[in-house]
């Protein structure tokens, strides 16, 4: 089986030789092992350093598009490499690469096809309280949404099989973390985790800016992978919310006829027809959402005949 370790890259000069001397040699099951740099429109020294230590796959960006773009290309071009197996880990060096053994071993035996690294984020010691609740409050909600259990949803050193990634079709430009597994959940493939600790951390994340922003953007992430496999689920609560908020004003106008109390209950009688007519709504967006998302299934059924079948030319 051949390896390919990916590298996201922007302007890691200082790091990256480190991530490169701890990539392992030689893995149990493995025949092959090779490295590939996504020079993410960097303005150091980072090709020169990782062609000067042997690196000789490379993807270039001319300008920085982001990480989920690196990785989408990354793997992209892993397959036409030949990989059977694709480890994404990070230019910075916080994820220990000495545990890539461990990590593919899963995939290896035919056990699973995605395999991420659980960083045990309550023992790294940079991470802020707040920030250790925020990571364990978006897995819960990654793994509700992908009908999955994994502890780091957050965490970006992951196996995966050839397989897999000729099924996932990543949208998200901000990162691919949580997307790739809600849409590995609902498409059933096999996805299980690995206990690894971290490296010192070496500078701060040029993902986001602050705390805030990575929530709203990781939020909306999530939310917007959710409702391209589940957009029923969305609509319908939504709908049957709106109806029975509305039923509630047709109740007290009922009531008060009844009383025979007449005037100034009108309202009332607007209020539930509003409601009830934004539940119908409701519901027939969920229907077309519904729709939407078989269209989108029977898109990505070609994209995949369309993926394997360019592969096999290489």
């Amino acid at each position: 089986m051949k390896l390919i370790v990916q590298i996201p890259c922007l302007n890691e000069e200082k790091t990256l030789p480190a991530v490169l001397k701890t990539i392992p040699k030689k893995i149990p099951g493995i025949s092959e092992i090779e490295v590939l740099v996504i020079n993410d429109g960097s303005k150091d020294k980072t090709v020169e350093i990782a062609k000067s230590l042997g690196v000789k796959h490379f993807v270039h960006h001319t300008r920085n598009k982001g990480l989920g773009l690196s990785f989408h290309d990354g793997v992209m071009r892993a397959l036409e490499l030949g990989a059977d197996i694709v480890v994404n880990t990070d230019g910075d060096n916080q994820y220990p690469q000495e545990s890539i053994a461990e990590l593919v071993q899963p995939i290896v035996r035919g056990e699973a096809d995605i395999v991420v690294a659980d960083r045990q984020v309550q023992q790294i010691a940079h991470f802020s309280q707040f920030k250790k609740l925020l990571q364990r409050a978006g897995s819960r909600v990654v793994n509700m949404a992908a009908g999955t259990n994994i502890p780091d949803a957050a965490s970006g050193f992951r196996a995966y099989s050839r397989e897999s990634i000729i099924q996932l079709n990543t949208i998200t430009r901000f990162s691919y973390c949580m997307e790739t597994i809600i849409q590995a959940g609902n498409k059933r493939l096999a996805i299980t985790s690995h206990p690894v600790v971290t490296n010192p951390k070496t500078r701060e994340s040029r993902l986001f800016k602050s705390t805030p922003e990575h929530v709203l953007k990781s939020a909306a992430a999530i939310f917007r992978a959710y409702v391209m496999y589940r957009p029923y689920v969305l609509f319908v609560s939504i709908g049957l919310i709106l109806a029975v908020a509305g039923l509630f004003p047709f109740f007290r106008y009922l009531w008060f006829l009844a009383q025979n109390t007449h005037g100034g209950h009108l309202q009332s009688l607007v209020l539930g027809s509003v409601l009830l007519i934004a539940a119908i709504l409701s519901f027939a967006l969920g229907v077309l959402a519904d729709l939407t998302r078989i269209n989108r299934i029977l898109i990505e059924d070609q994209l995949t005949l369309a993926k394997r079948a360019h592969l096999s030319k290489k």
